[in-house]
């Protein structure tokens, strides 16, 4: 049976630049035969964004579904990954800082059963806009979780992660918010499992052009590192 490729994008209020994202993974090239799934979780967003996505029901690989009220990133990734129907599974976000063009390099190690779980890193890649604080954080959060579960990955908080989806499905998660990433980090590397990293573009963009992610996340981050290090 074909392979497929379910493409899981959270959406709060980016009706400025779903549209783009949607339309580039869309035609993002995958392997001969291996089919694509764009799942659109559109997180309770106020802007507009729900009904820019009804206009483009016309793409055969969308599927839309829409949370009457926002409950965070993590929240709309759960839901996300619940409907799925792919053998393999690939967190976008829903703005432009993450290039579609790095998508086939994240998911040829798992599509070629060379990987179950692929992470792109900026810091391997191409970094431009990013700010000293933020890249400082970065390096931070990467360090707890290097430290904490004697790992050697060089971007812990990449929004690009790809997973088979048996290691996805067999991980029990609760995050809401931004703590996906530490806490599907954690996670994984906590039952021995590799994380195979690719390098990836990265442009970051501003509160100004629709960043959520705050100084506050940075914490919870660390601290969900450290409780999923001892608590199951």
């Amino acid at each position: 049976m074909a392979k497929m490729v379910s493409f899981v994008i959270p959406a709060y209020n980016e009706r400025l630049y779903i549209g783009d994202v949607v339309r580039a993974l869309d035609k993002v090239a995958l392997p001969h035969g291996v089919r694509r799934e764009l799942i659109v979780v559109d997180d309770g967003s106020t802007d507009g964004t729900a009904d820019y996505l009804e206009e483009m029901r016309g793409v055969d690989s969308l599927r839309i579904h829409r949370l009457a009220k926002n409950g965070g990133k993590g929240s709309a990734l759960r839901v996300g990954f619940s409907i799925t129907q792919g053998d393999v599974i690939i967190v976008c976000d829903a703005d432009t800082e993450y290039s579609p063009d790095d998508v086939p390099q994240v998911l040829e190690p798992i599509l070629a059963e060379r990987a179950s779980i692929v992470y792109g890193s900026r810091f391997l890649g191409d970094i431009s806009g990013m700010k000293l604080a933020n890249r400082i954080a970065n390096r931070i959060l990467t360090m707890a979780a290097n430290l904490l579960f004697r790992a050697s990955i060089t971007d812990e908080a990449t929004a690009y992660k790809a997973f088979d989806r048996r290691v996805l499905s067999s991980i029990n998660l609760n995050c809401t918010g931004f703590e996906f990433c530490p806490e599907v980090t954690a996670k994984i590397l906590k039952r021995g499992y590799k994380i195979y990293e690719v390098p990836i573009k990265y442009e970051a963009r501003g509160v100004k052009e629709g960043k959520k992610i705050k100084w506050q996340d940075g914490f919870i981050a660390i601290w969900t590192l450290i409780k999923y290090r001892f608590v199951d």
